[in-house]
């Protein structure tokens, strides 16, 4: 009897489930493969941050030295035991390393070879314009990071150019436990003026710098020197930088001098408005100096030495809906740069040689908006022109870009442009790219 009830209980729960999941509708197969993804990059990416947290609560521990144990009146003290820290991995220098490789397919209408933007003399080894035709590697960078001790934290970009050259993009070492939301960083780094500056050109959200950045600060501006933060306690984010360098970068150069050759500053302010909307503004100001720095006019080779002065205004806004911007989101970034060039000129160095005072207040600026429009997938537009003070025309460019993430260490991005920066003929360009993370890697900037 007690059997039969058995089955016949069984046979009842098997006819409802049958039923349940006859009355299910089929998933999105799709949509749930999207959101596992989402979950697994999420994942990966909290585990990265707990390994690194990790490293440095035990390089934190391994850096204490041992505490005595308090006397007492009645009692020696006794011989404090410390149990030492096994060595992770079979050594104490645990850094977090990380590879971006990068390369590209370009098709240009003109020779990039002969790029030049118009009004704007450069070093005749300035990185600008973009890049070879046909099939290239792009910067591959080499990144390291690690906790010191529990007051100082290093940190070291190398980067390998498709020429097969290597170069120091950043090595430098940070103060972690100065409180009061003071940071203090010492090395070669990546300037704080602006909001592109400081950020790797594997996070640009387009193939190439803003040619605001390419005539007036060479690409991106870098230096060896010192930098203090300051991040104010408040709610709404209050930040300002100052920084002291040696000035080896465009627009200064390197003048072989005891003192400071470059000097900057910068003010940001940010919030959020509601969930689903943040904010951040400032300004900067950078000065350097150079001396005897070779500039490309065209088919002439000028000398400058004198003192350049850069303004830039910067403002960014993003938009997610409730603050989640893993399926859509809008950013919505410009900058204005103000650059005023004072000295001498030696005109045709490897000729007449004519020296003269020299004076040119320059300025420029850039436009973006990125949209993603659902997972993996973003679209974005840039507007940018330049104004170079000398009557030859205004160069300017338009971009478009359509991105794929597989996830979020891979990325295949195309860029169309239309570029009239350069003398004569409009350059019609278009690049594939492909960018990969490999290993541990730090979040990015806001």
């Amino acid at each position: 009897m007690e059997h039969g009830w058995m089955r016949a209980g069984m046979a009842l729960a098997f006819t409802a489930v049958a039923g349940a999941a006859q009355a299910q509708p089929a998933p999105d197969t799709q949509a749930l493969r999207r959101e596992l993804d989402a979950l697994r990059a999420e994942y990966e990416r909290k585990m990265q941050a707990l390994e690194q947290r990790l490293q440095a609560a035990e390089a934190a521990l391994a850096a204490k030295p041992p505490e005595p144990a308090p006397a007492t009146a009645t009692a020696p003290t006794a011989p404090a035991t410390v149990a030492a820290v096994p060595a992770r991995g079979g050594g104490g220098f645990q850094p977090a390393v990380s590879l971006i490789l990068s390369g590209q397919y370009g098709n240009t209408r003109q020779d990039p070879a002969t790029y030049r933007i118009r009004g704007f003399p450069l070093p005749p080894d300035a990185e600008i314009g973009p890049g070879t035709r046909g099939f290239s590697l792009n910067e591959t960078e080499l990144g390291l990071s690690a906790s010191i001790d529990p007051w100082f934290r290093g940190v070291a970009n190398i980067a390998f150019g498709p020429d097969n050259s290597v170069s120091v993009e950043e090595a430098n070492v940070q103060t972690t436990a100065l409180g009061h939301g003071l940071t203090v960083k010492a090395g070669r780094f990546f300037s704080g003026i602006g909001y592109l500056n400081e950020q790797h050109a594997h996070t640009w959200d387009f193939a190439d710098a803003p040619l605001a950045y390419q005539a007036m600060l060479g690409t991106q501006y870098g230096d060896d020197g010192l930098q203090v933060r300051w991040l104010a306690p408040t709610d709404r984010l209050l930040e300002f930088k100052a920084e002291v360098g040696r000035g080896r970068s465009f627009p200064g150069s390197d003048n072989n001098a005891n003192g400071a050759g470059m000097a900057a500053l910068s003010a940001h302010l940010g919030d959020d408005i509601g969930d689903s909307h943040s904010w951040r503004a400032g300004v900067s100001y950078l000065q350097a100096k150079a001396t005897d720095q070779l500039l490309a006019d065209g088919d002439l080779l000028n000398a400058f030495t004198g003192r350049s002065r850069v303004w830039i205004a910067d403002a960014v806004w993003k938009w997610a809906p409730n603050g989640n911007a893993t399926r859509t989101n809008f950013k919505l970034q410009g900058e204005y740069l103000r650059s005023t060039r004072e000295g001498t000129l030696v005109t045709d160095v490897g000729g007449a040689a004519t020296p003269g005072d020299y004076r040119v207040t320059q300025s420029g600026w850039y436009l973006q908006g990125v949209y993603q429009f659902m997972p993996r997938w973003r679209v974005g537009l840039r507007a940018e022109q330049l104004d170079p003070g000398t009557g030859e025309g205004n160069p300017r460019k338009a971009s478009l870009m359509l991105e794929h993430n597989p996830s979020e260490f891979s990325r295949i991005r195309l860029q169309l442009a239309q570029d009239r920066a350069r003398p004569g003929a409009s350059d019609f360009q278009w690049l594939l790219q492909y960018q990969m993370s490999l290993g541990a890697h730090g979040a990015h900037s806001y």
